[in-house]
């Protein structure tokens, strides 16, 4: 039977892990939208793309359930970051919870951080075909585009929580 000490000292250790989580999809989203800005001014499309893109999206999935929302940036700019600190905090509680997700080294957290990211957020990416009209081409430039991108966003969210464990690791044995 788990003691009470035991219990709160789990409930601060998963709580820390979701801090951290946070922080690591706060990170990756801005620094995956820096890349997606500095490639949109390349190639002479608007920086704010994609969050106009992602705010139509939205905009739709609430029109198609009776909310009415205003669409574009500042609506693609909240669910964006919305998404990117949820998902950041739930990879950080499961890799706290799961045995075998624990991360043990830079190279596993990368690793893992990519693949939960690549899976959670396919839902996601095929909505935005199914609510709005997209030809082939633009379908798979979102598709491409979201794949390299969400890549980035792994790197970082693995390499964060990655670096919290193993601080942990490190001031635990110098206790």
């Amino acid at each position: 039977m788990i003691s009470e000490l035991e219990e709160k000292m789990s409930n601060h250790t998963v709580t820390k892990a979701i801090i951290w989580g946070l922080v690591g999809g706060f990170i990756g989203t801005v620094i995956m939208d820096i890349i997606i800005a500095g490639l949109f001014l390349v190639v002479g499309m608007p920086v704010d793309l994609i969050y106009s893109f992602i705010g139509d999206v939205a905009q739709n999935f609430f029109l198609r359930i009776g909310i009415n929302v205003s669409g574009g940036v500042p609506l693609g700019v909240l669910f964006h970051f919305f998404l990117g600190l949820t998902l950041g905090g739930l990879f950080g509680m499961l890799v706290t919870q799961i045995r075998a997700l624990r991360l043990q080294s830079l190279k596993k957290g990368i690793l893992l951080g990519i693949v939960y990211i690549e899976i959670a957020s396919q839902p996601i990416l095929v909505t935005a075909p199914l609510l709005i009209k997209m030809t082939t081409s633009d379908i798979l430039q979102w598709y491409g585009l979201s794949t390299v991108m969400h890549l980035i966003y792994g790197i970082i969210l693995g390499g964060v929580l990655s670096f919290q464990q193993k601080e942990k690791v490190l001031a635990k044995s110098a206790t």
